[in-house]
């Protein structure tokens, strides 16, 4: 089975004060290469990696890694351009796929058990949407079939998978992943998360 990753890595950290939470060490590594890692130590490919805000600062991470790294230039007009631009670039190094996976950086407990559960599901459900529960809500990581993207490319502005999912819950199975909530957007989250006072930044 034909599974490529976008992992969203474009934003621009706004509440971050602009630092970007790409770059955020969590156990020796940065969230980017915590979830790059971990979509490389599957079978899926390709790879493809969405920059954007801190494309410059962020890209290093990625030196040397069998990952295909698409800039988005629109990144600002929201969630929508990136999920848009990672769809164009997993056609353009690999037509024939079956689904495709969402990842974001932002959430560190992202494993490859939970990647492999995500296809797991899919494979055996018969569902064409497989989508991590959390927080009393369905969201990303989320596993599409091939036959949303087009509608995945119809997307706009702010609007992300979650969109897709609500609009087909009865073509969409959960599977549960309650650190999932946890939430990386203020210098609060972060503190909270490294359990100190200051961002690590």
């Amino acid at each position: 089975m034909n599974i490529a990753i976008v992992i969203l890595a474009a934003g621009s950290s706004s509440r971050l004060e602009h630092q970007p939470k790409q770059l955020i060490q969590w156990e020796g590594r940065t969230l980017l290469r915590r979830v790059v890692d971990t979509a490389l130590d599957t079978a899926f490919r390709p790879v493809v990696v969405v920059l954007g805000a801190h494309k410059k600062q962020v890209a290093p991470e990625l030196d040397g890694l069998p990952v295909t790294i698409i800039d988005n230039q629109h990144w600002q007009q929201g969630l929508a351009s990136s999920v848009k631009t990672g769809l164009a670039a997993v056609y353009l190094t690999q037509k024939d796929i079956d689904a495709v996976l969402f990842l974001l950086t932002d959430q560190p407990h992202v494993d490859g058990v939970l990647v492999q559960r995500l296809v797991q599901v899919y494979e055996e459900s018969g569902k064409g949407i497989v989508a991590a529960s959390y927080g009393g809500s369905l969201g990303v990581p989320a596993l599409f079939d091939r036959k949303y993207i087009h509608e995945l490319l119809g997307l706009e502005g702010d609007a992300g998978a979650k969109k897709v999912i609500m609009e087909h819950l009865d073509d969409c199975v959960e599977v549960p992943f309650s650190l999932g909530s946890i939430d990386l957007d203020t210098r609060q989250d972060v503190s909270r998360f490294l359990g100190t006072e200051s961002e690590e930044q």
